[in-house]
């Protein structure tokens, strides 16, 4: 099945949390904590080769548990990307809390995660806003604010036509349409300069379960409210066993970070905000320590696909670098298969220190939390996902995954061919973006790298990389330089073709009509229009 990507970002940057897993049949299973940053880049990450940002309690978790070093997101932007994370498939046909709240009111709640599966839930429903900070520009805000701006200039081009001809009689009519047209064109041009404090106030608010606790939210105040909401969580339910999926807000623009991190980084707010999110990793952690549930709790760090090196605002860069994967292709609206962050610890069941560097994905998550909790995987459907847990343990050599298609939206740009008779990891690439600037490995000047047309190039032959030698992706293969050129490239176009004779088409789940803003389904805690609360005020 295929599933068109979104052309703005429904992010889901919250903390939710999901009673369960059930107990298997011989035993209670673990405590299972999931943690997710937001567009981390895998080099950002002590554990993975970056020597400047402080990330020590990610870096202990690698230390007591099992690093995968490919470790593979679905797709390069968030909701696909964590869609297929929860249900281990992509695409995705059912909706999750990322892709908002409401369908044809304002409190249908739709989408809520209450609705799909989850029996609490705690953060923001909607994409994390630069103008949640009030200084940043939204993708968001950026679209209404040009919209408004061409609309208030051709409505002040018609009443100025209207006045010219009303004076010089070439227009016989009243003064009404003049009057009228210049009212329109004020109340366009205000609604301009005033609608990024209109999104800031309508989509930053925190939620808990279907009740706004704090509209506006006030992003200072954001980051102990999640770790109380953790704490909170975890004690209420610590006979367990439990399954708690912690999204953070982190490192995510517009970078919300408080006081006490702004500073610390050589690498300016986006590694102030990385080592916040380290901290509380910490703070997590410390939790399970202190009410005994460490030994009996599995724990999964991630990202949900690499940094956004597009993320800029002047000369700022907010977007993660990458550090030794630089070369990743790890930048918004690029391929899947960005390589992410990916860690594991339970102790006593998974060995300490151990290093993977077998291709495994986001989608492996879903099958083996099912295994854990005593289930089984949906059999009515195909599952992309496997089961992680003997690869894990060291009692499987290799990842069930032979072949890893990468998609751009619904166009297939890459493979990725795991050669296990040479222990190499090939990946062909049929097309790739063309780069502004040439040869940046982003696309600057753009929300996201395009994904077809002419600001993409078809490649024939395709263009190939050795990861198992060359993981940034810097040296392209030619039939002079690798012997086996035709033999991947011809292994890896069967297996494509065999792909997608698996496939069928869906009805698009996100295009344009779902993508408009529609401010009558914002919900609103309070009296409209005023729509303020802070049911949280005792955690100042």
């Amino acid at each position: 099945m295929l599933h068109l990507e979104h052309s703005w970002s429904w992010l889901a940057l919250a903390f939710a949390a999901l009673l369960g897993p059930k107990p298997s049949a011989c035993g209670p299973g673990p405590n299972i904590l999931l943690l997710m940053a937001d567009d981390l880049g895998i080099g950002d990450v002590g554990c993975y080769g970056n020597t400047t940002i402080r990330t020590p309690n990610i870096d202990r978790l690698a230390a007591d548990g099992v690093r995968l070093t490919q470790h593979l997101a679905a797709a390069p932007v968030c909701t696909p990307s964590r869609a297929a994370f929860l249900t281990g498939r992509y695409p995705l046909r059912s909706g999750k809390w990322h892709l908002g709240l409401n369908c044809a009111s304002a409190n249908d709640y739709c989408h809520h995660p209450l609705n799909h599966g989850f029996d609490y839930f705690y953060g923001m429903p909607f994409s994390m806003m630069a103008d949640c900070e009030r200084w940043g520009l939204s993708e968001k805000r950026a679209v209404l604010e040009h919209r408004l701006g061409v609309c208030s200039q051709l409505v002040a081009l018609a009443a100025l036509t209207l006045t010219i001809g009303k004076l010089t009689h070439l227009i016989p009519a009243s003064w009404t349409p003049v009057i009228w047209s210049t009212v329109v064109c004020l109340l366009l041009f205000t609604a301009s300069c005033v609608v990024g404090a209109l999104i800031a106030h309508a989509d930053c608010f925190l939620m808990r379960n279907h009740s706004i606790t704090e509209q506006p939210m006030r992003s200072q105040r954001t980051t102990p409210l999640m770790l109380r909401e953790v704490s909170s969580f975890v004690k209420r339910n610590k006979q367990g066993p439990f399954l708690l999926f912690v999204s953070f807000l982190h490192v995510h623009t517009p970078l919300v970070t408080t006081e006490n991190f702004r500073g610390r980084s050589p690498h300016g707010l986006y590694g102030d905000n990385t080592e916040e999110m380290d901290w509380m990793v910490g703070q997590i952690l410390d939790t399970l320590d202190t009410e005994g549930l460490t030994n009996s709790t599995l724990v999964y760090f991630t990202s949900d696909h690499g940094g956004s090196l597009e993320a800029q605002s002047g000369n700022n860069q907010y977007g993660g670098w990458n550090g030794i994967y630089k070369g990743s292709k790890g930048t918004g609206g690029w391929e899947g298969g960005i390589r992410v962050p990916g860690i594991f610890r339970w102790p006593g069941v998974l060995p300490a220190s151990r290093v993977v560097h077998e291709p495994t994905s986001l989608m492996d998550v879903f099958p083996t939390v099912v295994h854990l909790a005593g289930g089984q995987v949906p059999q009515d459907r195909v599952v992309d996902g496997r089961d992680l847990l003997a690869l894990l343990q060291g009692t499987a050599e290799h990842s069930d995954h032979e072949f890893l298609m990468h998609y751009c939206e619904s166009f297939l740009h890459a493979a990725r061919w795991h050669q296990r008779d040479r222990g190499a990891v090939w990946k062909v690439h049929f097309a790739t973006p063309v780069f502004q600037p040439d040869g940046a490995g982003a696309c600057y000047g753009q929300l996201v790298c395009p994904c077809s047309g002419d600001r993409v190039t078809q490649h024939d032959p395709p263009l190939l990389f050795d990861l198992s030698r060359d993981p940034s992706e810097a040296h392209a293969l030619t039939p002079d330089t690798e012997p086996s050129f035709h033999r991947v490239v011809e292994t890896v176009a069967r297996a494509v073709a065999a792909h997608r004779r698996t496939l069928s088409p869906v009805p698009l789940q996100l295009d344009a009509a779902d993508n408009t803003w529609k401010p009558w389904l914002q919900p609103c805690c309070g009296r409209f229009p005023f729509c303020w609360c802070d049911r949280d005020a005792d955690a100042r």
